[in-house]
């Protein structure tokens, strides 16, 4: 789904950014594997199409934007930055959304 999701796209001259997390204290075994599995599929995928990946931690692209840790500064931060879009980070569940925005610009900012 990914990769026809990315060929919709012109990917030349692409490159992604992945936030490179690790597994949450608590977790389980199976979640953990879950997680894993998952991000070296997304990594896969961008490798078959030839779309070179910059992993970056949370802890690194946050403090590069002097964000803390929780959601809400994410999607004022978003907000913000794009104040046109500021309602695509209004809602508590838009901040996955905000945070790969930010992603993306910390990738911008930081090349």
């Amino acid at each position: 789904m990914l990769a026809s999701e990315l060929r919709l796209y012109n990917v030349a001259d692409t490159v992604a950014v992945v936030e490179q997390v690790n597994a949450m204290p608590g977790q389980g075994v199976s979640s953990m594997f879950s997680f894993g599995q998952a991000y070296g599929v997304v990594l896969g995928v961008l490798a078959g199409l030839s779309i070179p990946a910059t992993a970056v931690t949370p802890a690194i692209w946050k403090k590069a934007l002097k964000l803390n840790s929780g959601k809400d500064a994410a999607r004022a931060k978003a907000a913000q930055l794009w104040p046109s879009h500021a309602g695509e980070f209004k809602r508590v569940k838009d901040d996955g959304r905000a945070e790969a925005a930010l992603l993306a610009y910390y990738r911008k900012t930081n090349d």
